[in-house]
């Protein structure tokens, strides 16, 4: 179990584990959560876009794990923000493509900045044997939700 600094050994019973690691990343979302300029579901959004391209809305509640009418209401806060454009598909007229904005890109890089430098102090305080088990952590945190 976790408490301060103590950390019991490899080999802990996994659900024991499984509860202490969600509740860990719990509180670590909520902290990033203070540190985010944009509501997360559209920073979320905007990172995708950024990540991957134009995305037809459809993509992008797949993607997102939400309906689409959810993601019409992000996109419509998004658009009347100027961070996003809706472009005609050039495939089906009838569907339309979402693209980040030149704003869009600038207000996530900023939103990325201001996490990623809360971390990176965080991380800083720690020996580097420490911040290699984060990278390794990271690693296997990746491949933990590519299952």
């Amino acid at each position: 179990m976790i408490s301060g600094d103590n950390v019991d050994p490899p080999g802990q019973d996994l659900g024991s584990l499984a509860s202490e690691l969600r509740v860990v990343l719990g509180r670590m979302m909520r902290r990033l959560r203070i540190e985010h300029r944009l509501p997360l579901t559209q920073a979320s959004v905007l990172g995708r876009l950024d990540r991957s391209g134009a995305q037809s809305i459809g993509k992008l509640a797949d993607a997102e794990h939400v309906r689409p009418q959810s993601m019409s209401q992000t996109l419509s806060e998004l658009e009347a923000d100027g961070l996003i454009l809706r472009l005609p598909d050039e495939h089906d007229g009838r569907r339309a493509r979402i693209e980040l904005t030149e704003a869009g890109g600038a207000a996530l890089a900023a939103d990325r900045a201001r996490r990623d430098g809360w971390l990176a102090a965080g991380m800083s305080e720690f020996s580097e044997d420490e911040q290699e088990t984060l990278h390794r952590a990271v690693t296997l945190l990746s491949q933990l939700l590519e299952r």
